[in-house]
């Protein structure tokens, strides 16, 4: 039986990662989201944008505030084949980062272009 009629059609889903990653559960809830997204076999993408962008910066220590550090985490979604990670432009210039602060491989794009992207979703999820 084809995908298409066990109604098991191929969408695309993104997710929009916006807070900070800690001080509240968004950012780990997000990931757990696409976690099950990719496990099911969906289209996957993640955006990082405003504090978003924070979840994946290199070196982060939890230790002071007593959370789980789970940003290494995000080396994982590969093996999940999430391998669509967007960071806005903009986002990272704000707050003095570049591509090489991250701790994961992501296309850095312009506002316009994330836009453009998300236009292109079956399914669009802000956190």
């Amino acid at each position: 039986m084809s995908e298409e009629m066990m109604g098991g059609d191929i969408k695309k889903f993104m997710y929009v990662n916006r807070k900070a990653p800690h001080g509240t559960v968004y950012a780990l809830e997000s990931l757990e989201v696409v976690l099950i997204g990719a496990a099911f076999e969906q289209d996957v993408s993640v955006v990082f944008m405003d504090d978003g962008v924070f979840e994946i910066v290199k070196g982060q220590d939890t230790t002071g505030i007593q959370t789980k550090n789970f940003s290494n985490t995000y080396k994982a979604l590969e093996m999940y084949d999430v391998e669509k990670l967007y960071v806005a432009k903009e986002s990272l210039e704000q707050r003095g980062l570049t591509e090489e602060d991250l701790i994961v491989d992501v296309e850095v794009k312009t506002a316009a272009e994330l836009g453009a992207l998300m236009e292109e979703q079956d399914v669009l999820l802000s956190f």
